[in-house]
């Protein structure tokens, strides 16, 4: 069985690699372009780990976002 964790993450690395630079930053799960942070969960998963980090978003799995809450399924878009 996989572990959704690394499925959430692993669609979101195949999506943003099609159309830009996605690197491993300090802080976060992956950096866009050399100037975005996200951090990839589920919808439970809160903005704690991302506290001073400039233009830092989290990529969730939910229906609908707000603020630096974005949903998951909306970077399938990207492709």
């Amino acid at each position: 069985m996989a572990n959704i964790g690394n499925v959430r993450e692993t669609f979101f690395l195949n999506q943003l690699t099609a159309v830009h630079s996605v690197t491993a930053p300090r802080y976060g799960d992956f950096m866009v372009d050399d100037t975005y942070v996200f951090e990839v969960g589920g919808a439970s998963k809160t903005s704690e780990q991302l506290q001073g980090v400039p233009q830092s978003y989290l990529a969730l799995d939910i229906a609908g976002g707000s603020n630096r809450r974005i949903p998951l399924w909306l970077f399938g878009m990207l492709y």
